[in-house]
């Protein structure tokens, strides 16, 4: 396959085109053309300007700009130079550039190749040759040389079998309406294809296949026959010389989301033997006594460390503030509150509205669900989320408390953790309802092991129900919608229609998570939960991704509310399972354009719905009389209940003292704190929250069911 692109607008690919299909053959009756000459069969595709394709071989740069260019854009463009950088993500394959439009002079000749060259040099690899093609002498060369070349191409693409369509059409199903078969034919290019796999068809979605049929090449190396040649039937006709049907008890399963148990978290009536038990534990707990503050509810002092791990403290970097309690003191004099009004306090905390507590969440997400939105409504959205990203890069995690609800409420989810890096938390704890249909792997690298040993199998072996690579194929599609279908009849008029098998689990929903970064062109903020487009080798899905940093040696992460420039974050979304290493392109689909921008580029980093990404809140207060080590702090809290609810948190400050909350004083949140120094006036005191957030379900998997 020969893809043709072009560096600037200014590139003339269709005489390049016609030059070599009349090079390779006098006649051109078919999309590939088999040169007896050269030994090669080709597919000759061009890109238009301002269109991206995943395959590319041979790259096409005008030596000619017009007087309107700037020195810096010589050869190539912006969008050129903008597709490089996603190309050379995916993983360039054996490349070669076609310098056209030289002028006739041989000085002058020489000297544009040359600059033309020069320029270009640092955009491919090393082993990229460049050539002039303004000739037929020229052509001649070049396909002489392509031909002794050995064709690289990347590893995640030998590993599956895929098949660009040359041509796409639908046959109703008689039984459902609202399903038809999609007829795919084409070269077999990669890797040999089983007619039980599951099959991925760019944008459409992953399907079961219900024949392969094994056709004549139309466009064979060798030379054929006069008789041959004179026969119109065959020229016209495709003629069927195997054909393949799957195996019901071997066939892949198309299942892509788990089918929860509604009664799988029942609780069952205890057994003797664990009623034992329990007693047995109850006993244990009794006899441990250890000093809490007053007031503290049974389930605020099980999150309380024993004195044993307060060597750990020193272990927490980047500030983070965790639980910290005196537990010499059985309580603090001065104390406003009887027992039973604070355990009334922690009764009434039990019987909170929970779900207030993301009502964030719901408000970032009213810009995506909004169809109704108006052109005004939009631009106020877009200019709220930049001012919240500049304010993120300013004052990262800083939230206020709200003056009209009781922050014990609002940050109900949330709780303190004495450090980041060491503190334990339960990845099976409080799980969403999501997690019910997605799939998790005991061993993923055993599997992958296991799955890809299979795929080798399968390349070595002679399978009787296998389609070799390079062969002329005609794939049946089963099942597919109608809507989804018609869409791609018109689409492959404009573009490749790619259909890819799948490895084995790889229609499954897991937790995915990529390594990405923001791509350099790519300027407007991209905000977590907002709704995006994954390009992953050769599927497309939609989206709804978190970000987080990459902590060494910690098994949790921290969640980033954008997408900051110039550095590298994980991704985590809910999407169908797939084996590293790929390759990725994020993007995103702006207001006022038509096309998707490319806002991010990276790859598969792993899949571990076990991943714990933590959302980090900083509640701020200011000191408002500091006397040695003490301070009363305001605007922290609005209420006394609010202070002694968060009280076994620990409190530090900017400039890098730690304390803790001792009491509260008067009706309106105000507090007496104890810091391990002296506190300066214009210093502010913080206090960290955690709670793990998950990725949003999308309510559409792939592009083009909406």
């Amino acid at each position: 396959m020969l893809v043709l692109f072009g560096l600037s607008a200014s590139v003339n690919l269709n005489s390049l085109a016609e030059d070599l299909c009349t090079l390779l053959s006098a006649e051109n009756v078919f999309p590939a053309v088999a040169s007896p000459e050269y030994k090669l069969r080709i597919t000759v595709l061009k890109a238009p300007h301002g269109d991206l394709l995943s395959y590319l071989i041979a790259f096409v740069a005008s030596a000619s700009a017009s007087c309107e260019e700037k020195i810096s854009s010589y050869c190539i463009d912006s969008f050129g130079s903008q597709c490089l950088s996603v190309f050379r993500a995916l993983g360039l394959p054996s490349t070669a550039v076609l310098i056209r439009d030289l002028p006739n002079d041989s000085k002058r000749r020489h000297d544009a190749k040359r600059t033309c060259t020069s320029r270009l040099v640092s955009e491919f690899p090393e082993d990229c040759k460049f050539y002039p093609v303004d000739t037929k002498d020229e052509l001649h060369k070049f396909m002489w040389l392509f031909k002794e070349q050995r064709l690289t191409t990347p590893r995640w693409r030998n590993q599956r079998p895929y098949l660009m369509a040359q041509k796409v059409e639908l046959v109703a199903d008689a039984c459902n309406l609202q399903k038809c078969t999609l007829i795919l034919t084409g070269y077999l290019r990669g890797h040999n294809l089983s007619v039980n796999q599951l099959v991925h068809v760019s944008g459409a979605g992953d399907f079961q296949l219900c024949k392969i049929e094994l056709l004549k090449d139309p466009c064979p190396l060798h030379a054929r026959k006069e008789g041959d040649l004179m026969d119109s039937e065959e020229v016209h006709d495709v003629q069927v010389i195997r054909s393949l049907a799957p195996d019901p008890m071997k066939q892949e399963p198309l299942r892509v989301e788990n089918i929860p148990d509604p009664l799988a978290g029942e609780q069952t009536w205890p057994t003797e033997a664990e009623m034992a038990e329990a007693d047995e534990n109850k006993k244990e707990n009794r006899l441990k006594r250890r000093a809490i503050p007053r007031g503290t509810s049974e389930y605020q002092a099980a999150w309380i460390v024993d004195g044993s791990d307060l060597d750990d403290s020193d272990s927490n970097d980047d500030g983070d503030a965790g639980m910290m309690l005196d537990e010499n003191d059985s309580g603090f004099p001065g104390q406003e509150c009887s027992e039973k009004s604070c355990l009334d306090d922690d009764q009434a905390s039990l019987q909170l509205n929970f779900r207030e507590s993301d009502e964030e969440s719901e408000v970032d997400s009213m810009m995506m669900e909004g169809k109704s939105l108006t052109k005004e409504q939009i631009e106020d959205e877009i200019r709220k989320i930049k001012e919240a990203h500049a304010e993120d890069e300013e004052f990262p995690d800083e939230v206020d408390t709200p003056i009209d609800v009781p922050a014990r409420r609002r940050f109900a989810k949330y709780r303190g953790i004495k450090s980041f890096r060491t503190s334990s938390w339960d990845p099976k704890e409080s799980l969403p309802p999501e997690y019910a249909r997605i799939f998790a792997f005991d061993n993923f690298a055993r599997t992958q092991k296991h799955v890809l040993a299979k795929v080798l199998d399968t390349k070595q072996g002679d399978m009787d129900d296998c389609i070799p690579a390079s062969s002329y194929t005609r794939l049946h599609v089963r099942e597919v919608p109608v809507s989804i279908a018609s869409k791609l009849c018109m689409l492959a008029n404009t573009m490749p229609v790619i259909a890819c098998g799948l490895l084995q689990h790889e229609s499954k929903v897991s937790v995915l998570h990529f390594s990405v970064k923001k791509h350099d062109s790519y300027t407007a903020p991209i905000k977590a939960k907002e709704e995006l487009i994954f390009h992953v080798g050769f599927r497309q899905y939609v989206c709804r991704p978190i970000f987080s940093s990459d902590i060494i040696n910690s098994d949790k992460h921290k969640m980033e509310r954008f997408r900051h420039a110039g550095q590298f974050s994980i991704v985590s979304i809910y999407a169908p399972i797939s084996f590293p290493p790929l390759p990725l392109i994020v993007l995103k689909s702006e207001a006022a354009s038509a096309s998707p921008s490319i806002a991010a580029v990276g790859s598969l980093r792993s899949i571990d719905p076990d991943r714990i990404v933590l959302k980090k809140i900083i509640l701020t207060g200011y000191p408002q009389r500091v006397s040695k080590l003490k301070s009363t702090v305001r605007y922290m809290f609005h209420n006394p209940e609010d202070v002694r609810w968060f009280r076994p948190i620990e409190v530090w400050t900017k400039c890098g003292r730690r304390g803790r909350i001792k009491e509260p004083l008067g009706t309106h949140g105000p507090m007496k704190c104890v810091f391990n120094g002296v506190l300066q006036q214009h210093d502010t005191v913080c206090m960290s929250l955690y709670k793990r957030v998950y990725p949003k379900w999308p309510q559409l998997w792939f592009p083009l069911d909406a």
